[in-house]
């Protein structure tokens, strides 16, 4: 039995710790070292599992072919064979393969683009390794490593539990339990079945509350999701509610030229045709109307639309997400870390009825407390020396509160101070380290012995420290009367959640004193008026017996120690975003946790408003609002502060429910369920949790505002490089189809056989049609009005641009077809001048709808900037010239295609023939502009 059979048929779920540590081999205070990680890692390997395997090139190449559009081909093919016409049946037989080559290539591109992007979503997993807590991608994780849970957390491998505090984890996944489950750290029986193992955490399943931590016992395909790795396959799926728009049109217009097709047979048989003529008709007519190039368009767009996001640090995770973007209408975002910088500053406290200023910006401990500026004074106070801050006993106990009750830690990273944790605990860790508090000191002097982390539910949080000296606690001859209270109880939280259980207060000389809510209030809503988010301090002496926390112990009898303001600047990006959204008739309203005064202030700096004001409704007005009243709240609501999670998904049903098409970013646990309600769910990258990024259609991975606008406008551009393709496509095949079932009604020659149909619309149309798929975005695009969501894919105005360039395209290739034919009597010359006049016109035509066109008109008004934008159209067009020339001048393709070569006089006449699109373009551009 190989190691990692043997640590596979454990059942640790019986192992006591004790039992644990001796088999594991493991240091449950340190973790493993550097030298045993790199020992497990060659015996158990990688932990990640493995991905479905991937179909037989081969079987993915055949399928290419189970299209009703080249089913009529390989027949059309096979039929042209039984008739001795071995040419013609091999060049739709390489037309045919040809599509299925371009298919297979660019699907497999497109898959290949996806499972990158989405395999660049790293999970991330905190663990203690040599003594140290360090952050650390869960696919490094060997059997052994300690593993820290916290709240949001996805679980990276399968866990025994040692240590739990009010962890409840979610295993839906696994067990199908749709609840929670409470889990603690005691033995099990062995027989314990796998949805009763309460002290084990399993590869997948989500926090959903509390901490733990927990030890490695298996990893990749030995955890129990591995075990059942259907759960977990990676797969990728290109279908979308476009492509299945467009398999719905495929199989409408297959039946459509059927009909035709059938149609031209049995008139040509009645005007005395041979059925071979009219089955040539037939088969032209078939070709003709098939849009052959248009699937390998489609696909390439859309994966060329998600690689373009994640340049602009969107990941897509669900591709249907490219297409929603561009008919968003509502966005709905966090403010913290999204429109905002996430780099807090404290910059006021107020502390034993004293208001202070904190200089300096960022979490670098620079910068001085000063006294601030009063009504009384008209000087701003100097910053406090070492002799005056030892006379500040609330202050810096307000300072060591915010510094002791935080699980986050400052650290200078590639030469600038960053934040390992929460952006706000990262302020308040920085305004304590500016009067000389450390987190080492402190540690060391009151070593925490429990938490109740913060959950959103209670707006707080507390820990529980020892006391060992006493002299580096300010207030322990104050608040500590005695020996037998040496521990201390430090809470941070909401001013409605501390305030509310304070009832005493400490003056400016640290003397307790009844408690006077109202004056607390007034100072918090004035540093919320000037953009601060507010946090509140409390205190608590408990006797040096208690060794646990519980929220009953904070519910009464705290001590009031101060407020701390602290300002996450807007970021400059995201007001220019903002501005661009509303340009495009996107509504963006902020949702926070926050005061709704410290919301509304930033709002109003952002530019958010509606109707010129900026409304804002709390957490606690919506819970007391009607159907009807919520639906007014959303409609002129801009601000939507204090909201509880669970309130997140009721404001997106009231969007939805006025039509709107909501996008919605996220970060935590219980955003989860509004993220998969909003039509865009959008996690953040960075700081949002696994279970947000599983249940969003998109990350952010700079976690800013810039980029949700950004990739709206990338969608935007997406669907319109697709509008444009149809509108370039169509119009030929209209123009085709035309002139055969004319010709048959006049009985006429045909001006255009089934060969020279399958060239212009597979070489020639491909040739011209991908690169629209690379249009860069417009300069209009984000001027435009969302388009509905319910929009048909051709709606009116786009089908008329299609019929009247189709009636020209006829004509064109009618009209040269008869002229030519009419004075020359060299029907192969006509047919070749027809075709080249209409790939003419098909060339202006392009340049009408592309972004080419419009940096051409800019270069006549000497603005040339635009045109290196758009090389594949240039590509394109080139490449066509070239294509063409070889189609009518190479002897071999005179043989395959029955064409004529032409001398440079016919060139040019084909050239003229071809302008007159461009005052119908024109014309038609009014009508129906495409940018």
């Amino acid at each position: 039995m190989t190691a990692r059979e043997k640590i596979e048929s454990e059942q640790w779920h019986s192992y006591s710790v004790q039992e644990l540590n001796r088999y594991l081999e493991i240091n449950l205070a340190t973790g493993l070292t550097s030298t045993e990680v790199r020992q497990r890692q060659e015996r158990y390997g990688v932990n990640e599992l493995k991905s479905k395997p991937q179909k037989n090139p081969i079987i993915r190449f055949l399928e290419q072919f189970n299209q009703p559009l080249l089913y009529i081909l390989l027949i059309a093919g096979t039929v042209k064979a039984f008739l001795g016409e071995w040419v013609n049946a091999w060049v739709i037989w390489a037309v045919t393969l040809i599509n299925a080559i371009i298919g297979f290539v660019q699907e497999a591109k497109a898959e290949n683009a996806i499972a990158a992007l989405a395999s660049a979503v790293q999970t991330e997993t905190t663990i203690r390794r040599n003594g140290k807590k360090m952050r650390i991608d869960s696919t490094e994780l060997v059997p052994g490593d300690l593993v820290l849970l916290t709240s949001g957390d996805k679980v990276p491998a399968d866990l025994r539990l040692i240590e739990a505090k009010s962890l409840q984890i979610n295993e839906s996944a696994l067990t199908g339990e749709s609840v929670a489950v409470e889990k603690n750290t005691q033995s099990l029986e062995s027989d314990t079945s796998l949805a009763e193992r309460s002290n084990m955490a399993y590869a997948g399943s989500f926090v959903t509350f509390g901490q733990g931590m927990g030890v490695v016992v298996a990893i990749g395909q030995a955890t129990e999701t591995g075990r059942i790795s259907q759960l977990m396959e990676q797969q990728t799926n290109l279908a979308t509610p476009l492509t299945r728009k467009f398999d719905k049109f495929s199989r409408t217009l297959l039946y459509a030229i059927l009909g035709v097709a059938a149609f031209t047979f049995v008139v040509g048989l009645g005007y005395g045709n041979s059925w071979v003529t009219m089955f040539e008709a037939a088969v032209a007519l078939t070709v003709s109307a098939i849009p052959e190039g248009l699937p390998a368009v489609v696909t390439v767009t859309l994966a060329i639309g998600v690689s373009r996001m994640a340049r602009r640090h969107a990941i897509i995770r669900k591709l249907p997400a490219v297409e929603t973007l561009g008919s968003a209408t509502v966005i709905c975002s966090d403010k913290t870390g999204t429109l905002t910088e996430n780099q807090m500053t404290v910059q006021a406290i107020y502390a034993g009825g004293e208001k202070y200023s904190v200089s300096g910006t960022g979490y670098a401990p620079e910068g001085e407390i000063v006294v601030a500026k009063t009504a009384e004074s008209s000087t701003q106070g100097s910053g406090l020396s070492n002799k005056h801050l030892k006379d500040k006993v609330v202050l810096l106990e307000c300072l060591r509160a915010g510094l002791l009750c935080s699980d986050s830690h400052i650290e200078v990273k590639q030469g600038e101070w960053v934040v390992l944790g929460d952006p706000t605990e990262g302020a308040l860790i920085a305004a304590a380290n500016k009067v000389g508090f450390t987190q080492a000191d402190l540690a060391e002097a009151m070593p925490r012995l429990d938490v109740i982390p913060f959950e959103s539910e209670y707006q707080y949080m507390a820990t529980l420290h020892e006391i060992r000296d006493v002299k580096s606690h300010t207030l322990a001859e104050s608040v500590n009367h005695s020996d037998s209270l040496s521990r201390t109880i430090y809470v941070k939280g909401s001013i409605e959640a501390v305030l509310s259980r304070c009832d005493q207060i400490l003056d400016v000389a640290g003397n307790l004193q009844p408690i006077s809510q109202e004056s607390i209030v007034a100072e918090a809503e004035r540093m919320a008026a000037e953009g601060l988010r507010v946090l509140a301090f409390a205190q608590k002496p408990v006797p040096k017996t208690q060794d646990s926390l519980q929220h009953e112990d904070i519910e009464t009898e705290l001590v009031f120690l101060g407020l701390q303001g602290a300002i996450d600047p807007p970021r400059k990006e995201a007001i220019q975003a903002i501005r661009a959204c509303q340009s495009a008739g996107i509504e963006v309203k902020m949702i926070t946790g926050d005061h709704a005064v410290t919301a509304s202030a930033i709002a109003s700096t952002m530019g958010l408003q509606h109707q010129g004001d900026v409304l804002a409704f709390t957490g606690q007005e919506l819970a007391q609002m009607n159907q009807q009243e919520l639906t007014n709240a959303v409609t002129d609501g801009v601000v939507f502060a204090r909201v509880a999670p669970e309130q997140k998904l009721r404001l997106v049903e009231a969007l939805q429910a006025t039509g709107k098409v909501v996008a919605m970013t996220g970060d935590g646990v219980n955003d989860a369920p509004a993220l998969k309600q909003a039509e865009i769910g959008i996690a953040m990258g960075k700081a949002g949790t696994e279970v947000a990024k599983e249940a969003a259609d998109m990350i952010l991975t700079d976690d800013n505002f810039a980029s949700i606008e950004a990739a709206v406008e990338e969608g935007r551009t997406v669907y319109q490089n697709l509008l444009k393709a149809i509108a370039f496509i169509l119009p030929v095949n209209g123009g085709e189809s035309m002139t055969i079932v004319i010709s048959v009604l006049l009985a006429r020659a045909l001006p255009i056989l089934s060969l020279q149909v399958l060239w212009l619309n597979m070489i020639n149309s491909i040739a011209m049609t991908v690169p629209l798929a690379f249009e860069p975005r417009s300069a209009r695009t984000m001027e435009h009005p969302p388009r509905p969501a319910n929009e048909p894919l051709i709606n009116r105005r786009l089908l008329m641009r299609i019929l009247v360039i189709s009636l020209f395209n006829w004509l064109l290739i009618f009209g040269v077809f008869e002229w030519i034919e009419t004075t020359t009597g060299n029907i192969d010359l006509a047919r070749t001048m027809a075709i080249q006049a209409l790939v003419a016109g098909r060339i202006f035509y392009l340049l009408s709808i592309s972004q080419l066109g419009l940096a051409l008109g800019s270069a006549l008004r000497g603005r040339i900037e635009k045109i290196t934008d758009t090389p594949a159209i240039v590509l394109g067009i080139v490449g066509t010239i070239i294509l063409q020339v070889i189609f009518s001048q190479w002897s071999l393709m005179n043989s395959w295609f029955s064409t004529a070569p032409l001398d440079l006089n016919q060139w040019l006449i084909c050239f003229l023939l071809g302008l007159p699109i461009i005052p119908i373009a024109i014309l038609v551009n009014r009508f129906d502009p495409l940018d």
